[in-house]
Parts: structure tokens; sequence; C-alpha cells
């Protein structure tokens, strides 16, 4: 299996359950469950990827703080390589996750960091971690933006996960959908899911995925369109992530050589398995459990 670069985000979170978000008014509410642990749409991906066998290097920030050394243990994957370029303030990226049984979310942001050196142009080392990659998984993260460009150059396929871009072209996602050339989103927050597919794949994009959480997806290329259900789940442990499996799970099928209908389930499946287990990256998404569950999908052209 081939190497792939993941860039972006990887976090230390504090997520707190609730029935429903609460509403716009001060109130009290209890939790039902609470915990801190990794979060960050490029580490779920990444130890997703390293658990269905693919050799991926990790490009994020990290402080130099206590939750910094709590993310590289998370991180800690034999085919897991990270690499960390410094926070200018020595803080790790951290959250207050709140999640409801709808699947709502709020995401507050505790720490934002930035690299403490200039990372446009892409530094030397970034070019020599695209050198050999058979994909490069570029998420929504300014220190990520340069890659695209450096992934274009290097000859090496860009895939985004774009989470509930609206669309817009003066949105912070749209580069990154632009870059795509497999590209992810969410239908939270677009008006015309499949137009948006339509257009991504008019401007280049050889694949462009549309998830709707318990509806499953829609998937656009250059054959047509394909509905992709969702694959049996006995229970919903914790939806938060279920996104990066996906992708995860479908970049672990394309780089296996397999048609789009084939890919598309057993993305539906590696999504599926991370919802079945807490916490970030879908750990008990083996290449064998993966597939085992893929052949109960039935992805259909529409």
């Amino acid at each position: 299996m081939p190497r792939v670069l993941v860039t972006g985000p990887a976090s230390w979170n504090t997520t707190i359950r609730l029935p429903a978000l609460p509403e716009p008014r001060s109130a009290t509410v209890f939790a039902t469950a609470t915990h801190d642990g990794l979060g960050g749409t490029s580490a779920g991906k990444a130890l997703t990827l390293a658990a269905l066998g693919v050799d991926v290097t990790l490009r994020t920030v990290l402080g130099d703080d206590e939750h910094a050394s709590r993310v590289r243990a998370a991180l800690d994957h034999p085919r897991l390589t990270l690499h960390a370029e410094d926070a200018a303030d020595g803080r790790t990226e951290r959250h207050v996750n709140v999640l409801a049984d709808d699947g709502s979310r709020l995401s507050v942001y505790l720490a934002l960091p930035t690299p403490a050196r200039a990372t446009d142009p892409v530094p030397g080392d970034v070019r020599t971690l695209l050198d050999g990659s058979a994909a490069a998984v570029v998420d929504l993260a300014d220190h990520s933006r340069p890659v695209l460009a450096a992934a274009r150059a290097a000859g090496v396929p860009v895939w985004c996960d774009v989470h509930d871009d609206d669309g817009a072209a003066t949105g912070y996602a749209h580069p990154f959908a632009l870059a795509a050339d497999v590209l992810l989103v969410s239908a939270d927050r677009l008006a015309d899911p499949a137009a948006y597919l339509d257009e991504a794949v008019r401007r280049g994009a050889r694949l462009a995925v549309c998830t709707a959480g318990a509806s499953g997806a829609l998937a656009r290329d250059a054959d047509g369109w394909w509905d992709v259900p969702v694959a049996p789940v006995d229970d919903v442990v914790d939806a938060d992530g279920a996104g990066d499996a996906f992708l995860a799970g479908l970049l672990h099928a394309v780089l296996d050589g397999l048609p789009h209908p084939a890919a598309l389930a057993r993305a539906s499946a590696c999504g599926a398995l991370a919802v079945g287990t807490p916490g970030v990256g879908a750990a008990a998404a083996t290449p064998e459990a993966v597939a085992a569950l893929a052949a109960r999908v039935d992805v259909r052209a529409r």
C-alpha cells in the first residue's frame, strides 16, 4: 500500500454530550457524558488510515505544552509518522465540543496555534514529504493551504474534506474545493448538494461525495451518480469523526485499486465502524472488518 500525506489539525479536546444543544439563553444543563481525548480532523483520518494498513505521515502544528504530549501519545502507531511544526505561542490546538443526541454539534475553540515558521511558500521538507506520496489529504487549516499548490506541482492527487462548506466563492473552504481531485462535503449547509457535486466534477474533480449522516451519501464521478447507503450499525456510540473515517476508507479503497462503487461501499463501512466505537479514529476499522461490512453495502447508480 503506497504512502499518504495528511496535513491539517490535531488537537486535544474536551467532549461534552447532551440530549440536545442548549438554547441561546441562560440555563443549567446536565451532561450525559464527558471525556478528554484526541481530536482534529486530520488526526482522525491519519489514525484510521494507519489502522487500515496504510503508511501515513501526519503533518500538523503542536505546541510544547502538556496537551502536545497527550496528542503525541494518542497518535503513536507503527504505520503513522508524525511531522509536527512548532506552534508560535507554544500552545496546542484545543476545543470544547458539545455533541447532541441528534448529531448536531457546537465546537468552541480554546486555542488555535499558528506555525512558528512561515509555511508560504511551502518549506522544503514538505516537498520531501510529498515526494513519493500516492495522495495528499489536505484539510482545512491555514498551514495546509500552501500544500494545495505544492501537491499539484508534484503531481500528487489532492483529497479535500471541506466539511460543511456552503459553496460560496468567498468561503474559507473554497480554495480547497477548487484544488481537490477527490472532494468530500457534508450536506449540512448545501442548498443543492447535487449541483455542488456536479460543478466539482465539471471543473476537474474525478470524484465528489456529499455525506448526509444517517441518510447515506451521494457521489458523482465522470460515469454518473451513485447512491451510497449507510452500512448497518448495531449501536451509534460516537458519530463525531464519521466523515473522517469515511474519507479514510474511500482513500484506502482507491489505493487498493477498487472502482468507485466498491470504494464507496468500503467508505460507508469504515464510517459505520467509526460511529460504533468511541473517540477519534476508527480503531475497529481493520481491513478484514471493513471488507466484511462493505459486502453488505449496495451502492447503486442513480
